[in-house]
């Protein structure tokens, strides 16, 4: 195929063989980029959840924290459906730029609405908050599955990054509300100074993940490389992103490689992968039943006060980041697909430990068990995506991407929707 002076050539599947994609230029630099995007795939949506004591004091007789989760999954779930289904044929560029910026305007939207109001509350607010709570399940659906499906067909390191950064927005948002909740803490309004310095600040990094998606990915050689190897087994989605990285082919061409490279059909590839899926699906379905609703609203008071939930919070966030680490650590990495099933079903367990920690124990254990909680979390997930697309096409790692990121948001609408049955017998 056909090239500008200095781009890269698409490469066939004997390429492939013969070059060592390691050799590559732009690998930290890509995976640095990854850790950024996956910060701003879920940075609003965090922001929004960390400052559930705002919003409960704002809002006392809407239960906020889950009121807005039940709001948010259905929109990410049947949008990441829709997208999922038609995965093929979508341009990966638009779809994740459409993402991120609408990450990039609800989250100015947010601070907006607040500054409109006054921070007075109401009905009409909530309806409002409730509403860019459902375009950031849209944005969501948007750029979570499609960068998860676009680096499938890269290095395991890469989603890793991306992974690690969707945890690593938790730990940034939870530290910058200790940190804004303790220099406003003694100040008139602080509670409210707080929330709008820290959407202040997740407004200006969504605009920055815009630009990095927008410009610096897409011309990383190392990401060249692995677009260009997609394209020549038949993808369609990353012509654009080929474009912006410099690279032009034929269409002739591409309809060749696409009649020449057939791909397994979503439903061939959700048959040999159900366990996987299924790994998702269960994973989420237990750490969105606990997390954040029954650990803001239903862990009793303690000594810690206004500051319990935060902390419970920032403690499940932090461990959820250092367990999507754990994996790069190759002998204590899960790959057997068994084992993973063991490991997922027996995280159940923590749902008779919660309860009995909630109702008996004192702080210190609640902690270490929300600590366990994202532990795991993070380390399963991390384990479950990089295996599954072992030895799969690129169109078909892609493919398997987005369908293992429909059943995760599942999951989470599971969990949120049983998260409710915490209030069983609370006369609410």
């Amino acid at each position: 195929m056909e090239a500008e002076v200095g781009a890269m050539p698409l490469p066939t599947s004997t390429d492939h063989e013969k070059e060592t994609p390691t050799r590559l230029e732009g690998r930290f630099t890509a995976m640095v980029v990854c850790w950024v995007l996956g910060i701003g795939c879920l940075f609003s949506w965090n922001s929004m959840l960390t400052i559930e004591d705002y919003y409960v004091n704002l809002f006392p007789k809407y239960h906020p924290s889950r009121i807005l989760t039940l709001v948010y999954q259905p929109f990410s779930l049947a949008t990441l459906a829709i997208l999922a289904y038609h995965e093929a044929t979508i341009n990966t560029r638009k779809r994740n730029l459409f993402g991120y910026i609408l990450f990039f305007f609800g989250t100015l939207a947010v601070l907006l609405l607040d500054l409109a109001t006054s921070g007075k509350g109401g009905i009409g607010s909530f309806i409002g908050l409730c509403a860019i709570s459902a375009s950031f399940g849209v944005a969501d659906a948007y750029v979570q599955g499609g960068m998860i499906g676009d680096l499938s067909f890269m290095l395991p390191e890469f989603i890793q990054s991306f992974l690690a950064g969707l945890a690593a927005s938790g730990a940034i948002t939870s530290g910058l509300r200790l940190l804004t909740k303790g220099v406003f803490d003694n100040s008139q309004n602080g509670l409210r100074k707080g929330a709008l310095l820290f959407f202040a600040l997740c407004t200006i990094f969504e605009l920055l993940c815009v630009l990095l998606y927008a410009f610096v990915f897409p011309k990383l050689p190392i990401v060249k490389y692995y677009r260009s190897k997609a394209a020549s087994e038949g993808s369609k989605t990353v012509s654009a992103d080929l474009v912006a990285g410099g690279i032009y082919s034929h269409s002739g061409e591409d309809e060749a490689n696409s009649t020449i490279h057939e791909r397994l059909s979503n439903k061939e590839l959700l048959r040999e992968n159900i366990d996987y899926a299924m790994d998702m699906f269960l994973i989420y379905l237990l750490t969105l039943s606990i997390f954040p609703g029954f650990l803001s609203e239903d862990t009793g008071s303690h000594n810690l006060g206004s500051w319990y939930a935060l902390v419970l919070i920032a403690m499940y966030n932090v461990w959820d980041l250092v367990g999507r680490y754990i994996p790069l650590i190759k002998c204590v990495k899960l790959e057997s697909r068994k084992g993973l099933m063991i490991a997922v079903l027996a995280r159940f367990l923590l749902i008779p430990a919660f309860y009995f920690t909630a109702k008996y124990a004192d702080q210190g254990w609640m902690i270490f068990l929300t600590s366990f909680l994202g532990l795991t979390n993070g380390y399963l997930t991390v384990c479950v995506l990089t295996s599954a697309p072992k030895g799969y096409k690129g169109p078909e790692q892609n493919a398997l991407g987005n369908i293992l990121v429909l059943f995760l948001m599942g999951g989470l609408f599971a969990g949120v929707t049983s998260d409710w049955l915490w209030l069983i017998g609370k006369g609410w």
